[in-house]
């Protein structure tokens, strides 16, 4: 390839509404552009990282058997209708009518259509185990779309299938779909963790997930150092025998404080000069409970972060819950939220506090009083403790891993991969049955699996950038190596050697670019450290003199000068 031919068209300023490293450099670098909101196109540079990046994807899936298809991209709702999934996914899920009225949905996954493929074209036991995959647009209505390829709305994922006999079997290839994702990951050149998840809405009784491990990741990790747990935050149980009470010598008077307009915790803390764990924290959620709104107020320390998954976890409410609205607050409790607190004169309000605050002592809490406090509060003695507990919270780093086996170690990480055991759930729901080999109609043992193909190349460039641009893992590089020419329409010897290795590279089948657009030499260097290819060969007329060239290892950003004739061999020994 020569980048005259070629499409090469980088920026000098990022746009200003990128945050982080990928959206910056994948926008400057040219390989994508801003579309709509959450809407890019990919550039031809940016579609070989894309197209490697599916490649070994492809490649490894047809490994374990999996054979590929593709579903449309607009759907019928009758499909969605018949799992609920059309009124349970809610906004992301875009929904549309044809000319006719019929409705029509834009899929963010593919459950109900590979589902219905297997209904009609996996009827024996005999076709079975089966795992059927593709690589397909997918399109998500995201409330808010940021960080570029992160959290797009229309983006391309790898989903994959599997339908088998029994649970047994089921198992195993789940087994080895998720063995195949290990290679997967580790051959894309990435630093991955799996990690056990929650199987949100997808539902199944069994979740993994890949993570990138990158400072941006939106998602929090748990990892024990001294054994091999590893799971997402919000599903970490913090068990009540692991939580350290700091009881003190002495208890302190309650007192009546005014607190003028001091609401959230770390506010209190700030006025009382005060640690913030010294705060109790107080909730209140709202649910439907035998036709009726309920109000429960949940307790937690003040530095703790609310797990929304462990509430739902309770079943407090024969419906959803959510956060009590400020008239709600003010109807119950008669004070504005900020002011509320666990001494309640409403004893229609359940209180249920986190297992942690029950070793608080000399508190301070909302006085359900606007604009007050109560300092010095202890349990018994000023209020009642809660008859109810439960773990509400958020793990932090240096809680006890569940297994007991050390403490925990929070990293960030970005979700490229998710594996889910289904079960029969959608099977069932579909009556997509098969005949075993008496005769018996059962429904199919399932398994769902995607990766997030376009979120791989973002996460790729947050775990590997620099000052100066992008440093892709070698396997996804929209090039392996780059000929600079210096003065190569002015020095017929530059020329004559730069075509030359050109053509010796190619025939050796490195995927190789020659730069002949005839830009200034510090656009042209700069314009591939910021591309990120792994290896740059200069050519100048002072090196062609000395009979060598000059090797630059993008990632070290180390030089090399190697002689002519012998850059064939160094390449085939350091790529």
């Amino acid at each position: 390839m020569k980048a005259k031919d070629f499409h090469l068209e980088t920026v000098k300023e990022s746009p200003a509404e990128a945050e982080i490293p990928s959206h910056k450099l994948l926008i400057r670098a040219g390989m994508i552009r801003k579309m709509g909101s959450g809407i890019y196109v990919f550039s031809p540079l940016g579609m070989r990282v894309l197209q490697k990046i599916i490649s070994v994807v492809r490649k490894n899936m047809e490994g374990i058997g999996a054979l590929e298809l593709l579903t449309p991209m607009v759907q019928p709702a009758d499909y969605w209708k018949k799992t609920n999934r059309w009124e349970s996914m809610g906004q992301e899920l875009l929904r549309l009518k044809d000319r006719h009225g019929r409705d029509f949905v834009l899929q963010p996954t593919s459950e109900e259509i590979f589902v219905e493929i297997a209904k009609v074209e996996l009827k024996s036991w005999r076709k079975l185990p089966k795992v059927l995959f593709q690589i397909q647009t997918k399109f998500r209505d995201e409330r808010r779309p940021r960080f570029g390829l992160l959290r797009a709305r229309e983006f391309l994922m790898k989903d994959a299938y599997s339908f088998d006999i029994d649970e047994k079997s089921a198992h195993e290839t789940y087994e080895k779909v998720f063995s195949a994702y290990q290679t997967i990951f580790t051959t894309l050149g990435l630093k991955f963790a799996t990690v056990l998840a929650d199987s949100g809405n997808i539902g199944g009784t069994k979740s993994h997930e890949f993570h990138v491990i990158s400072e941006t990741g939106e998602d929090e990790l748990g990892f024990c150092v001294e054994s091999d747990f590893a799971a997402n935050i919000e599903l970490i149980p913090i068990k009540e025998k692991n939580v350290v009470s700091k009881r003190l010598e002495k208890m302190t008077p309650q007192s009546l404080k005014d607190t003028p307009d001091v609401r959230t915790c770390e506010e209190v803390a700030k006025f009382f000069e005060i640690n913030i764990e010294n705060v109790l924290k107080s909730i209140l959620i709202v649910g439907q409970s035998k036709g009726v709104d309920k109000y429960v107020m949940l307790l937690l320390r003040g530095d703790r972060r609310l797990n929304e998954l462990k509430v739902d976890k309770l079943k407090i409410f024969q419906t959803g819950w959510r956060f009590a609205s400020v008239e709600e607050v003010r109807n119950c409790l008669g004070v504005e939220p900020g002011f509320i607190g666990p001494q309640l004169s409403n004893e229609e309000v359940q209180v249920i506090a986190d297992f942690e605050v029950l070793g608080m002592q000399n508190f301070i809490i909302g006085a359900n009083k606007d604009n007050k406090h109560f300092t010095g509060t202890n349990w018994d003695r000023d209020i009642e403790i809660p008859s109810k507990k439960a773990d509400l919270r958020f793990a932090v780093e240096g809680d006890s891993s569940p297994d007991n086996k050390g403490k925990l170690l929070i990293k960030r990480g970005i979700e490229v991969g998710h594996t889910f055991f289904l079960g029969t759930k959608y099977s069932k729901k579909m009556d997509a049955f098969f005949s075993d080999e008496n005769g018996k109609m059962l429904p199919f043992e399932m398994g769902c699996y995607g990766i997030g193909v376009s979120r791989i190349m973002a996460a790729a460039v947050e775990q590997n950038n620099d000052s100066y641009g992008i440093i892709w893992p070698s396997k996804i590089a929209p090039f392996s190596i780059v000929l600079c020419p210096i003065q190569y329409y002015l020095n017929s010897d530059v020329r004559t050697v730069t075509e030359d290795l050109y053509l010796k590279l190619k025939k050796n089948l490195f995927d190789v670019v020659l730069d002949d657009r005839n830009e200034r030499v510090g656009i042209m260097l700069a314009d591939w450290e910021l591309v990120g290819v792994p290896v740059r060969v200069l050519i100048s007329p002072r090196l062609v003199k000395q009979n060598e060239v000059e090797v630059l290892h993008r990632r070290e950003m180390s030089q090399n000068l190697v002689d002519i004739n012998g850059l064939i061999p160094y390449l085939k020994n350091h790529l």
